[in-house]
This record gives structure tokens, sequence and C-alpha cells, in this order.
């Protein structure tokens, strides 16, 4: 028998620590990991194993509606069914072809599109159709499909059909706001979310003597808008005749209540289809926007009421003021002209608004000067937004010596005295115009009038922006603007005096400059005279036959006002004339 070497002896001790170490080591991390599972990731596994034989689920109640002023529902919630499919159910591909063809057979639903929606999300469970109405939920009950049941939802309505489409917005299948109305009150008609907690079994069913609990969701509120559903409906009318007769791309038209700020009626053209909107196609997702807020233009001769409004209140002209019409005005070494070239002679201030004189708007904005005129397009509301509630409303664009004194000169004011090289939209139009018709006072928009929930109702008052003028200033220009309609038979309604102010102006092109033989057409207008109960803006794109606000846009206020006011019991102030048969 040998007896070991030194050699032989080190070697093997190295061996035995190496295990020993290995197995201390092994010891080692066990016990870290023993440590995190029980002691530092304890909270963590703990919910996981409790939520492996717990289900929860979030509850919500009926989205609340969107009324019009009179209590008409413009957009509304009814019960509807979701069917659910078990992923399980489905995995046999010709399980799932069956049931399948079964639904779609029963609801109209594409088979394919339900087996590849199972098949490409991770869920126990899948909704393959939301928004189902009740007949077609009945049959799809009464095939009794392992796997398929189906789930209390709902689906939001529109009675009016596409009525105030862009205004109103709509819905996801989530029955989230995602456009309009639907997204800015979001928060107000969803409600408050509830919760339901069961335990389940292993093939997540509901123990029936398992652990229960459930927090009601509450309903969303109901919001009373101040449009009114059938001024709406006449403004969409006209609206789409106007475009109609004239061939026109589109176009705006807001009603607004001078002394409230209310808005009756925002309708803009194109529209959509609310009640199926398209929102796949890129393409067609411009027809969701609002117009009447996100789309800014250069307001042309209908600006010079707030010009003449700038000089009366400041005393520096009257509607009886002389200037004289030499048919051009050199400003800054650029020729301003009137819209028809033409040479007028001596022009008192009444006259260069009734023939809507470029130069003498330009004439009365030099008496201003840049500070005083460009205070009062801010007091009137232009280069800012309305703080309306609605998303999405731009500022437009007033450039001044203050704001761009490095590009501003002089002819800029010249030529934004009669709306050129100044940007607006129709609702901050409105809104200015409006304030002619309230004794100088500019009113925010009132879009909501009441909100009414589990909380309660709670009124929304109007609200003042701020004195732009004052009252006889204002009460001036309206009697100004009654004697341009006046001296113009085609403006004038039936029983009414209205004042009013048309505007035609260049579109600008994207590329700079203005795009050539195009137009947007518009009419400013207030009735009754005496007591202003609307202020209207009708504003046409692009009409292909003639160019003139006169004849584009007018006629829609006219129509509009006519019979809104009837509809509003606001009595004629001069005698109706008949036609009944003789």
């Amino acid at each position: 028998m040998t007896t070991p070497t030194r050699k032989q002896w080190s070697n093997a001790t190295w061996r035995v620590w190496t295990v020993v170490g290995g197995m201390g080591l092994g010891a080692l991390i066990l016990t870290g990991r023993l440590i995190q599972l029980q002691i530092i990731d304890h909270s963590q596994y703990a919910e996981e194993a409790r939520l492996s034989h717990i289900n929860e689920i979030t509850l919500s109640d009926r989205r609340g509606a969107l009324l019009d002023r009179n209590g008409y529902p413009l957009a509304a919630s009814e019960d509807a069914y979701n069917v659910m499919v078990e992923r399980r159910a489905w995995e046999d591909p010709a399980d799932a072809a069956e049931a399948a063809a079964l639904i779609s057979e029963a609801t109209g639903v594409p088979a394919q599109q339900m087996i590849e929606i199972v098949a490409t999300v991770d869920a126990f469970e899948v909704p393959v159709i939301r928004g189902l109405g009740y007949d077609q939920a009945i049959a799809v009950r009464e095939l009794d499909l392992y796997g398929v049941r189906l789930l209390d939802s709902e689906r939001r309505v529109y009675p009016e059909g596409n009525l105030a489409a862009q205004l109103l917005g709509f819905v996801g299948q989530d029955a989230t706001g995602l456009t309009g109305l639907e997204v800015d009150l979001d928060s107000v008609l969803t409600g408050a979310a509830g919760s339901l907690t069961y335990e389940r079994d292993g093939l997540g069913r509901e123990i029936a003597i398992g652990e229960r609990s459930e927090t009601p969701a509450l309903p969303g509120s109901n919001v009373v808008l101040t449009i009114d559903r059938y001024i709406q409906r006449i403004a969409e009318r006209e609206l789409d005749r106007a475009l109609k007769e004239h061939k026109a791309d589109g176009g705006t038209i807001v009603v607004v209540q001078p002394e409230t700020g209310e808005v009756l009626a925002m309708a803009s053209r194109p529209t959509f289809d609310v009640t199926n909107p398209d929102v796949s196609d890129e393409s067609k997702q411009a027809l969701f926007r609002n117009r009447a807020i996100t789309d800014e233009y250069e307001p042309g001769s209908v600006f010079k009421l707030f010009t003449t409004a700038a000089a009366l209140d400041q005393g520096l002209v009257s509607p009886g003021s002389w200037w004289y019409d030499s048919g051009v005005l050199e400003i800054d070494g650029w020729s301003i002209r009137n819209w028809d070239f033409s040479s007028n002679g001596s022009q008192t201030v009444q006259q260069i608004l009734t023939k809507s004189l470029n130069t003498g708007a330009a004439w009365m904005a030099s008496l201003c000067g840049p500070d005083v005129f460009y205070d009062y397009v801010a007091r009137f509301g232009f280069g800012a937004t309305t703080n309306s509630i609605l998303s999405g409303e731009v500022a437009g664009h007033v450039r001044t010596p203050v704001n761009e004194p490095e590009t501003w000169r002089p002819v800029d004011m010249a030529t934004n005295s009669y709306g050129q090289g100044i940007t607006a939209t129709p609702l901050q139009m409105a809104m200015a115009l409006a304030a002619i018709g309230n004794d100088g006072m500019l009113m925010k928009p009132h879009l909501v009038h009441e909100i009414s929930g589990p909380a309660g109702v709670q009124a929304n008052a109007p609200e003042q922006v701020r004195q732009v003028m004052s009252a006889e200033t204002a009460r001036t220009l309206l009697d100004m603007m009654g004697v341009v309609v006046d001296t113009t038979p085609t403006l004038q309604i039936n029983g009414y005096r209205a004042g009013g102010k048309s505007g035609t102006a260049n579109v600008s092109s994207e590329i700079g400059g203005y795009k050539p033989d195009a137009y947007i057409s518009s009419f400013a207008g207030l009735a009754p005279l005496d007591n202003p109960q609307l202020a209207i803006i009708v504003k046409i794109d692009e009409p292909k036959d003639v160019p003139w606000g006169t004849v584009v846009a007018a006629p829609a206020f006219g129509r509009i006002a006519e019979e809104a006011l009837a509809y509003m019991n606001v009595p004629p102030s001069e005698p109706v004339l008949v036609l009944g048969d003789q």
C-alpha cells in the first residue's frame, strides 16, 4: 500500500473544498431567493396568487346624454350587449369556424373577423362583437354556444341623426369620447367607475359560495346644451342649400344669442355620418373637425364693422363725417384701391360702410393709429381664442407692431382694416358681431346650459368678457348696419328690420399668397334691429359661380333669421306680407 504524497493530499483537499464551496454558494443563493420570495417580493407574489382565483372587473354605468336647450336628446346611450368568447373554446379551428358562422348568421358580423379577433388577443375572454341590439343578442343567446356569452353594455345613439355632427362628436368602442363635445365633456358624461370582485375556479367561473364584493358605478351626468335643434336644423338646411346653389366646397354657419352669448347653432360642411364614423380611413378624418373653431380665414369686408367701431368709439368720426374718395390711397409705397376700383368723391362714413369702400376703411384706421386700432382688434377678441369649452380652437393671426415688429408695416394696418392679412375663426366673428348687438359687451361663447347628475343640477350662467365699446357706439353702429341692409333690397327679411355687412375675401394658399379665382363669401347679420336676438355668421367656401357675399351668403342669413325669429316668438316689427289664394 502506497502512502499518499503531500501533492496528492493537496489535490484531494482542493476538491473537497470546491465541493463544499459550491454547496455553500448554492445554499447562499437559495437562501437569498427565499428571502426575496418570502420577504422582499412577498406582497407581489401574494397578490399574484390571490388574483389566480380572484377576478376583478371594472363596472361602468350609463353614459350621460347630450340634450338640446329644450331637453331633446342629441346624443344618448341605450342598452346593448357585447358577445364574449373564451379563447380556449375556439382553440380548435373547426370549432371556431362552426361557432363563428352561426354567430355571423344571427348578427351579420363576418365570421372571419371574429376568428381573427380571438386569435390575436391574448386574454381569457375576448369581445368579438360590441354594441349588439336586443333582438340580435337574443338570437345569439338561443344558439347556446360553448364558451360564448353576452355581456351587458351600451351603445351611443343619435336621435336627430347627423345633426351637429362635428359639434357633438362621437365615442369609441370603450364608450369614451373621441371627438367634439363627447371628448370635451367626457369626464362629466362618463360618471364614476365601480368594481366587482369575486372568487373563481380553475376554469375562470365564479364560485357560487365564494367571496364576492361590489362597488356600484355611478351614471354619467346629462348635459343640456344651448343648441336649439330646430335652429340648428334650419342652419344646416340653409348651408346645404347655399353650397348646392353655388357649387361651393364647404361652409360654416354660427348663430348666437347676443345678450347671453348662447350658441344656438353651429353647422359645418362637409360633414360625416356620426352614427357610423369611419375612423379607419385617414382621408376622412378631416371631416371630424369642427370648422367653426379650427378653420381660420381672412374675413374680408365684414371686418370693416370693427374698424368703424374703433373710429366711432374714439370720437374720431360720426356716421355723417365726410371724406373724399379719390379711388386710391397711397400707404408705405402701396396703393390701396376699392374692391370695384371705383372713385366715389365725397363720401360720409355711412356711405363708406354701405358701399364697402376699402379706401375709406384704411382712412379710418389711419385716424386711429396702430395703438388704438389694434387695441380694438384685441378687445373684440381677435388674435386669441374665445375660451370656449371646445378643444382644438385656434386663435387666428393678427400681426401688430408689438408682436411682430420686424415684419409689420403701415400697409398691414390698411389691409387689416378691411379684413385682409388678418385671420379669424367663424366663432370669433360671431362673438364679435354679437357684441355689437349687446350694447358693446363681448360675451364668452355659452354652450352648456346646465349639468344634471347624481350630485344634482348645476346651472351655468353666461359670462361677460369685457366692454368693447360704449353702448352708444354699439347702437350707432347697429343703426348704420341697418342702413346697409335697407339700401340693399336682396338683404331684407320679411317682417323684421335687420342689420348686416357682407364680405368677399381671397383664399390664402398653403405656399403663400392667394389661390387664383378662389374666394370666401360671407355675411354677418343681426336681427331684429331694435333688440337683436340673433347674431348670425354665414361663411361659404369657394363658390364656383359668383363670389359676392350679398349674393352667396346673405340669402341664407335672411332665411335663417326670418324662420328662427318666428319660431322664437319674436313679434315682427313691420307688417308681414302674406300671399294667399285670391
